[in-house]
């Protein structure tokens, strides 16, 4: 559950917060219901109207949540203070002991899960979240991995749940299960010590080779099919520059880049995710991926919220040069 101060509120000052329920995969999975993939969502929830509250609020949006367990005390939450301008925004967690966090391997029954589908998406913030979960996330690996599943991973380090030391311990151990790895050059060298320890995050220019041996790098170290890099220009709170990368091994392919006046950034890289998915999904190019993928990114920016209420269509017209932000009357 996600609880935001309203008007740009800080903590200290805000009397109300707005309610969303959200979640990296669950974002993810949106974006795909959204663009008519069948998508579905495992995890688990408190059997408490809290809980069940959470499960409708992902189901209208077209998500399957047939595989989600029923069990624990209580949802996690998060709160967001939104930045503006010079000011970052803060995300504090209350994650501990959330029914999620209590999932141990052999209580989800992946053969079950996994049959008839054709890709697995997950992210670090998952195995961040217990030892437990961690092991649940190797075996469910592994089990899409007998399934013939695609298996893609984005990486989403946060540091205030997990050290990077012990970050990089689990994380590094469960790359080999991967097909697809999704990153950004910060994650990348602290997750997986790939790339510069001093990654740039400040405004200027975009280096572009550096994205592209970083990629060659982590190819050779873990054998992705796929790396999938997003690149941002923090110019500020409220402005970025936005374009990604993807490599197949033999080649890089580029996104345009997008300048973003931006309402809600976080869900962004989870909006990147599904878009790269459908992308494979449905037959697209290398390029029309990444193009397609940096496009709904960069759409999600301008939506309140975690999910990424776009539909192909305005995608696509995005792709096509149609950013004027017209009325569509």
């Amino acid at each position: 559950m996600r609880l935001t101060p309203k008007r740009f509120e800080r903590f200290v000052q805000a009397r109300e917060f707005e309610i969303c329920f959200a979640g990296a995969e669950a974002n993810t999975a949106v974006s795909l219901a959204n663009f008519g993939i069948d998508a579905y969502m495992v995890s688990a929830v408190p059997a408490t109207e809290i809980g069940q509250a959470c499960l409708n609020y992902v189901r209208q949006f077209g998500v399957n949540t047939d595989y989600v367990l029923r069990r624990g005390k209580r949802l996690g939450v998060f709160y967001l203070e939104s930045g503006a301008s010079q000011r970052s925004s803060k995300v504090i967690y209350d994650r501990a002991h959330s029914g999620i966090t209590e999932v141990e391997p052999g209580q989800i029954n992946w053969d079950e899960v996994f049959a008839g589908k054709q890709w697995f998406h997950w992210s670090g913030i998952t195995p961040a979240l217990s030892d437990s979960l961690a092991a649940t996330t190797r075996e469910a690996c592994l089990a899409a991995r007998r399934h013939g599943l695609t298996v893609s991973c984005d990486l989403n380090y946060r540091r205030t749940l997990w050290p990077p030391e012990k970050a990089r311990a689990v994380m590094t151990e469960l790359m080999p299960l991967v097909d697809v790895l999704i990153a950004n050059e910060e994650h990348s060298a602290l997750v997986l010590g790939v790339g510069p320890k001093d990654a740039d995050l400040h405004p200027g220019p975009l280096e572009i080779e550096r994205y592209k041996e970083l990629a060659n790098a982590l190819h050779q170290r873990f054998n992705f099919q796929y790396v999938a890099i997003t690149m941002r220009e923090g110019l500020s709170a409220s402005e970025n520059g936005w374009s990604c990368l993807l490599s197949d091994k033999t080649n890089c392919y580029l996104s345009q880049k997008y300048r973003i006046w931006v309402v809600d950034r976080v869900g962004a890289g989870d909006a990147f995710s599904g878009g790269l998915i459908y992308g494979f999904l449905t037959g697209m190019s290398s390029q029309e991926t990444v193009e397609f993928a940096a496009a709904a990114a960069c759409l999600k920016h301008s939506i309140h919220g975690d999910f990424n209420h776009v539909s192909k269509a305005e995608v696509d017209a995005l792709r096509a040069g149609e950013g004027s932000g017209r009325i569509q009357r």
